[in-house]
C-alpha cells in the first residue's frame, strides 16, 4: 500500500513538473524577460551617395571608396536612459564591398558609438576597435543580431542568440541605425534584407 502512494505521488509529480518546464522556458536573448516592454520607435529613413533604400532592403550600388559617405539606413529616435533591446535579422544578398557597417548604436551629436560592421568572406566586428565579433555572415545567410544597451553602463551584442561582445558605455542620449553604411575603410556594392526588426525597453 505504501508503495502505491509513493508511486503514485512520484507520477503525479513528474507530470506536474513536466507541465511547468513546458510552459515556463527559461528567457534568452531571443526570449526578453518579463520586465521588457516592447514598443515601436519612430524613424527617418537616409539615403546619401549612392544609397537605395525600399521598406527593409537596403542598397549600396557603387565601389567608390573615401570619405563621402553612402548610406541607406533607418534613423530612430533619441533615448536617453534605462535599457534599450534591438532584434533584428539580416541576410546579405549580394556584396561585391567590404567593411560595411549594418548595424549602428549612436552617442547622440558625439558621434559613432557603437557599429557592427561586415567584411566580404563574412567576418563581423566593431570598427572602432577592430575587434572580431563572429564569422559566419556570408551571402544567403540569415543572422539575427541583438544589441541590449543601457546607457552609463554597458552594451552586449549577440549574434544568433549567443553573447559576442561586451562594452562599457559611457551615458548621454543615443539612437539606433540599421540598414547598410560604408565605413571610412569599406567600398560598396552590397544589398542587405533586413526583417523580424523588434524594439524593447526597461
Amino acid at each position: 500500500m505504501h508503495m502505491s502512494v509513493k508511486r503514485y505521488a512520484a507520477a503525479l509529480c513528474g507530470a506536474v513538473c513536466g507541465v511547468t518546464m513546458m510552459i515556463a522556458p527559461a528567457a534568452s536573448a531571443r526570449t526578453p524577460a518579463a520586465t521588457w516592454v516592447e514598443y515601436s520607435p519612430s524613424f527617418k529613413v537616409q539615403q546619401e551617395g549612392c544609397a537605395k533604400v525600399s521598406d527593409l532592403t537596403f542598397q549600396l550600388t557603387c565601389s567608390k571608396s573615401g570619405s563621402s559617405h553612402d548610406r541607406a539606413e533607418r534613423r530612430y529616435v533619441d533615448y536617453t536612459s534605462g535599457a534599450h533591446k534591438f532584434e533584428g535579422t539580416f541576410k546579405i544578398t549580394s556584396q561585391g564591398g567590404s567593411r560595411i557597417s549594418l548595424k549602428q548604436t549612436f552617442h547622440g551629436t558625439q558621434g559613432p558609438y557603437f557599429l557592427l560592421a561586415v567584411e566580404n568572406g563574412g567576418r563581423l566586428y566593431s570598427v572602432e576597435n577592430q575587434k572580431t565579433i563572429a564569422t559566419g555572415a556570408t551571402i544567403g545567410t540569415p543572422v539575427t543580431v541583438d544589441t541590449v544597451h543601457t546607457a552609463g553602463k554597458t552594451i552586449q551584442v549577440y549574434i544568433n542568440g549567443a553573447l559576442k561582445y561586451t562594452e562599457s558605455s559611457p551615458g548621454g542620449t543615443f539612437y539606433d541605425k540599421f540598414g547598410a553604411y560604408r565605413t571610412a575603410s569599406g567600398k560598396g556594392p552590397i544589398t542587405v534584407q533586413w526583417s523580424d526588426i523588434h524594439f524593447w525597453h526597461q
